[in-house]
Formats: structure tokens, C-alpha cells, sequence
């Protein structure tokens, strides 16, 4: 996000692409007020579009990659 526009909140799993029905990672802020949710596939598609027109970008695709917490190392 550029900072321009107040945080919104973090996407949930009840937060769905407005193109596919996926789950949403990706939230477009426009410039005239609403936003747009996509899933990672759509948001890439359409973000470079979206920047262009003034749109704010939250971008959570970051979270399709988490790593599970590390296991505890076995003392010898």
C-alpha cells in the first residue's frame, strides 16, 4: 500500500475474488471510494491496470507461502 488512504483490514477466508469466487489475497482501494478483492491469479492480472488509475493496492499473496513453524531440534 502507498499509505495515501487509511489501512483497511487483513483479508479473511470469507473475503472472495469479485472475478472468480476464489479466495481473496489481493484488495484494490479506488480512488472514488470501494474497493475490489481479487485472488493472487486476477490481482496480478489486473494490479499494473488498477496503479495506473490511482487504485491502492493491499497485496496479502505473501500469506500463500507461509511456512510452518519451525520443529523443536532433538537434544542429544
Amino acid at each position: 500500500m502507498t499509505g495515501a488512504l487509511a489501512p483497511t483490514k487483513p483479508l479473511s477466508v470469507a473475503d472472495r475474488c469479485d472475478r472468480c469466487g476464489a479466495q481473496a489475497y489481493v484488495r484494490a482501494v479506488l480512488v472514488g471510494g470501494g474497493d475490489l478483492l481479487f485472488c493472487a491469479h486476477h490481482g496480478r492480472k489486473y494490479a499494473e491496470a488498477l496503479r495506473a488509475n490511482g487504485a491502492d493496492i493491499q497485496d496479502e499473496t505473501d500469506r500463500l507461502i507461509e511456512t510452518p513453524a519451525s520443529a523443536p531440534v532433538e537434544e542429544r
